[in-house]
């Protein structure tokens, strides 16, 4: 049975008036009445004006992007890619793109989403790795299984896939590939004792680069788990953790980054414990950020795409662009060798 105002404003135990305010967003409500009548829309499904299946054909001029931060490049440099794609379209296929920055926080993630499917969204685009929490997990698949139901192309990008046929395209990185590259390409100038600081445990994105660097201790014969930190994906993560790894391995000879951003606070750690940077520890990143080429040394790294990927993304949101056979697209990272690896001394 498809609910209405009135259910809504009985389950959020407000006036109906009240709800329609936070709905319309034409009247000021107390955030503490907002949150909740939001709340109470979406545990009963509420789509204003009818049936979700009813405004199949009925969606609005807005694209929504979702990222974690749009301060981290990692995000900013997809989501304003995708915008420019979308820009650059004219005529009946011009829509207006809004960023919708989660800052990380899993409800913040399905409020917007929640948001996008009262205002029709004629597409959304998921930026970025996925919680590993099954009850989040289920509730994103489930909104954008509702948004889909009511004409929403939804394109996951550097995602990794979701169960069931609601996702009208996935661009997902190979992080597991090149996780193992970059480490096969520290084994390979003679490294053994190599030092791994990783992203937060619960995000899909650390487990899998994690894996990869796995996967390339395992083929050399080495056993290196207890050389495993994890942090934030920022700068102090990374000197942090280096110096938790040096106090368990003085000896320590490289040192494999969660991102780029946290290779360069390795490097600072380094350098403040007066170690230089490859001579005695080479540092190695991941995605390839633009300032990673100029830093000094430059920074050995495995390069993902987000341009590319970012524009391909706004296409396919569009409906401009086929999605690719299965809905799915493996975005494989390019092995960047610079100066911040070399052999380790003898």
């Amino acid at each position: 049975m498809t609910a209405t105002l009135a259910d809504v404003a009985a389950r959020a135990q407000v006036s109906p008036a009240t709800v329609s305010r936070v709905l319309n967003g034409n009247y000021p409500v107390a955030a503490a009445t907002r949150e909740r009548v939001l709340r109470a829309v979406d545990e009963l499904d509420y789509v204003l004006n009818g049936p979700a299946s009813s405004l199949a054909a009925a969606t609005s001029d807005l694209i929504g992007i979702l990222v974690n931060d749009i301060a981290d490049p990692f995000f900013g440099i997809m989501a304003g890619a995708a915008q420019a794609a979308i820009g650059e379209e004219r005529g009946a296929r011009e829509k207006l793109s809004v960023i919708c920055n989660t800052g990380g926080s899993p409800e913040r993630e399905l409020t917007y989403l929640t948001l996008l499917q009262r205002q029709r969204a004629a597409a959304v685009i998921v930026t970025g790795g996925a919680l590993e929490d099954p009850e989040h997990q289920a509730a994103v698949s489930a909104k954008l299984a509702r948004l889909a139901d009511a004409g929403t192309r939804i394109v996951l990008c550097g995602r990794p896939p979701l169960p069931g046929d609601s996702v009208t395209a996935t661009l997902a990185f190979d992080n597991r590939g090149g996780g193992r590259r970059v480490t096969e390409h520290l084994i390979g100038l003679g490294h053994r004792r190599i030092g791994y600081v990783g992203g937060p445990t619960e995000r899909t994105t650390t487990r899998h680069r994690l894996e990869g660097h796995r996967a390339a201790w395992t083929v050399a014969g080495l056993t290196l788990d207890d050389l495993v930190v994890h942090g934030s994906y920022d700068r102090r993560s990374g000197y942090d953790g280096v110096l938790e790894l040096l106090r368990r391995e003085p000896k320590l000879t490289a040192v494999v980054a969660a991102n780029d951003t946290v290779a360069l606070g390795a490097c600072a750690a380094l350098r403040d414990r007066g170690l230089s940077v490859p001579e005695d520890v080479s540092v190695a990143g991941f995605v390839d950020l633009p300032f990673s080429a100029d830093a000094v040394p430059a920074l050995t790294t495995v390069r993902l795409p987000l341009y590319e990927v970012g524009v391909r993304a706004g296409r396919l949101a569009l409906g401009v662009e086929v999605a690719p056979p299965g809905g799915i697209a493996t975005v494989h990272g390019e092995l960047m060798s610079r100066a911040s690896t070399t052999p380790p001394r003898p």
